[in-house]
């Protein structure tokens, strides 16, 4: 059974996740009105991976014997200056989501919550990847520019994201 406390951290925990899908697929709004459709592509899989993350959070909950208790979502971000702005607000929210997860780990950790505990060893693994693609693709576009082959290179290569 999970602990109210840790139910409750974990709701909140579900809704900055589907807030998190919901900016991603805001960017890709954006990035598809720059046409930008392969980096728009890539926002797209952020945006179902971010769900999944959700939902991940959403069954274990249940699993436990507790209550998903869905929250109002605020609503996103819509215009970013240029694509570099984009990654670079990628690159702040993933960092805002570690320090989140980081957050509920220390609370399992505090509960003597092992189940917990063992799932959110998931999360702050994948966090550690988020964080560095997200750093990546900022550090790509701060060296090939706005403009130009770089751009269009880069376009394409994320398009192919599965």
């Amino acid at each position: 059974m999970i602990s109210k406390k840790m139910q409750s951290a974990i709701n909140e925990q579900i809704k900055y996740e589907i807030e998190s899908s919901y900016l991603y697929l805001s960017m890709a709004a954006y990035l598809h009105s720059e046409t930008l459709d392969g980096i728009a592509h890539w926002m797209h899989v952020q945006s179902k991976e971010e769900m999944g993350h959700a939902m991940k959070l959403f069954g274990f909950v249940i699993e436990r014997g507790g209550t998903v208790e869905l929250q109002a979502l605020g609503k996103p971000k819509t215009k970013w200056t240029s694509v570099t702005d984009v990654f670079a607000d990628t690159l702040k929210h993933e960092q805002v989501v570690t320090g989140k997860i980081d957050a509920l780990a220390k609370l399992a950790a505090k509960e003597g919550d092992l189940a917990s505990s063992n799932l959110l060893q998931w999360f702050v693994n994948e966090q550690v990847e988020e964080e560095s693609s997200a750093t990546k693709i900022l550090e790509t576009l701060k060296r090939i520019g706005e403009k130009g082959a770089g751009l269009v290179m880069l376009d394409r290569e994320l398009a192919k994201r599965e």
